[in-house]
C-alpha cells in the first residue's frame, strides 16, 4: 500500500464496509454495532468506576470455605477472576450433581464473583466439554448462565493441548464409519467482563506485558501442553501458563486475582509470577494445603524475601514477601473507594 494512502487512512480512519476492511486503523464500526444483529443484546453501560479496598489480611491467602458466599470481599474490590471449576464427573473432589444442580452451583459462585469485581473487571472460565453419548457442551451452558447473571462476553480462547505427552486414543470405531468419535485435544477459555469492556486504573498502574507476549496472547488459539495430574497431585490441574497469559493480558501490575475453585493453586502462582496479588477459595483442606505447598516451592519465592516467613518479627524487618506487597497494595489502592466517571461506549467502536 502506498505511503500516501496509509497516511490518508490513518487521518480519516477505516469504517465497516459490506466487503470488509483491509485494516483496522482508528476504525469506526458503529454501523456494524447499530445493525439489527445486535438488537435486544445486553450492551455495556455508562458507569462510575468504583474500587473498594480489600482487607490486607485476605491478600495472598487461600480460604478453606465455599465461594458461594465470599463475605471477606467487599463489592467492587477484585480486578479479575480466573478459574477452572470442578467438572462433576466423579473425580475425588467432585460431588455427584445433576447437570441442573451443577449449573446452579456455578451460577451461584459466578453471581458472587460479579458482585466483587470492579466495573470492567474480567472473569475467565477454563472448561472442557464432556461425554459422547450424548456430548455435553458445558461451555455453552456456562455462557448462557453468565449472560443471564449480567456479564458481557468478550470472546473465547481455544486451548489446543495437542502437544501434550499423552494424546487421547478414544477414537471409537477404528477405521470405520460405524461410530467414530472426535478426540478432544482442546478446552475453552471463556472471557467475560462486568458492565463495561474498558477497565480504568485510578492510580495509573503499569502494564507488564511485553510486545511478543501481547502478539501471542491476543490470538484466539493458544497451544501449550496440559499439566500432569500425577506430578502435581491433583486430579485436574491446569498449567500455570494458562492463568499467567490471562493475567498478563487483562490486568495491571499489583491488582488482585480471584480463583473461587483454587484446586492446586496454579492461578495463585501465576499471579505472583506476574507481580499481582491473589485470593483463593477451596472447600477441600487437602487441596488448600497442596496449593500452599506449591506456592512455597515456587522458585521465584525461594529467595531472601520468602513467602513462608510471615511472623510479626519478619514483617517488621521487611523480610516477608507478603508484607512488602501489602504495603504496596495499600499505597496503590487508596482512597478506599474512588469514583471515576466511566465513559463506557463512545461514538466510535472497534469491531
Amino acid at each position: 500500500m502506498d505511503d500516501g494512502l496509509v497516511k490518508k487512512i490513518r487521518r480519516k480512519g477505516t469504517v465497516t464496509s459490506a466487503f470488509g476492511t483491509p485494516g483496522r486503523i482508528n476504525h469506526d464500526s458503529s454501523k456494524f454495532y447499530n445493525s439489527r444483529l445486535y438488537e435486544g443484546l445486553e450492551t455495556e453501560k455508562r458507569v462510575d468506576y468504583i474500587e473498594n479496598q480489600l482487607n490486607p489480611s485476605v491478600l495472598n491467602k487461600i480460604l478453606c470455605k465455599s465461594s458461594v458466599k465470599m463475605d471477606e470481599l467487599p463489592d467492587n474490590s477484585i480486578h479479575m477472576m480466573v478459574t477452572s471449576p470442578p467438572y462433576n464427573v466423579g473425580k475425588v473432589y467432585d460431588r455427584n450433581l445433576s447437570l441442573g444442580e451443577y449449573r446452579l452451583l456455578l451460577k451461584a459462585v459466578f453471581s458472587e464473583v460479579h458482585r466483587v469485581l470492579v466495573p470492567g473487571g474480567r472473569a475467565c472460565v477454563n472448561v472442557a466439554n464432556l461425554g459422547r453419548k450424548p456430548y455435553i457442551p458445558l461451555h455453552s451452558y456456562i455462557i448462557e448462565d453468565m449472560l443471564d447473571i449480567g456479564y458481557l462476553m468478550r470472546g473465547e480462547i481455544i486451548w489446543n493441548k495437542a502437544s501434550s505427552a499423552s494424546p487421547s486414543t478414544a477414537w471409537g470405531s477404528w477405521l470405520s464409519a460405524a461410530n467414530p468419535t472426535l478426540r478432544d485435544i482442546h478446552e475453552y477459555i471463556l472471557v467475560f467482563c462486568k458492565q463495561t469492556f474498558t477497565r480504568k486504573t485510578p492510580t495509573l498502574r503499569q502494564n507488564t506485558i511485553s510486545k511478543n507476549e501481547f502478539l501471542e496472547f491476543s490470538k484466539s488459539v493458544w497451544t501449550f501442553p496440559a499439566e500432569s495430574a500425577r506430578k502435581v497431585g491433583h486430579p485436574a490441574p491446569f498449567p500455570i501458563e494458562l492463568p499467567y497469559r490471562l493475567i498478563q493480558f487483562y490486568t495491571f501490575k499489583d491488582e488482585v486475582i480471584l480463583d473461587p475453585f483454587v484446586g492446586s493453586g496454579s492461578t495463585c502462582i501465576a499471579a505472583l509470577k506476574a507481580k499481582r496479588f491473589y485470593v483463593g477459595y477451596d472447600i477441600d483442606k487437602r487441596y488448600v494445603d497442596l496449593a500452599e505447598d506449591r506456592i512455597k516451592e515456587f522458585p521465584q519465592l525461594n529467595s531472601s524475601t520468602t513467602f513462608e516467613n510471615m511472623d510479626q518479627s519478619n514483617l517488621k524487618q521487611g523480610h516477608s514477601f507478603l508484607r512488602e506487597n501489602e504495603v504496596a497494595y495499600r499505597k496503590k489502592i487508596k482512597p478506599k473507594a474512588k469514583n471515576i466517571k466511566h465513559k463506557g461506549m463512545g461514538n466510535k467502536k472497534k469491531k
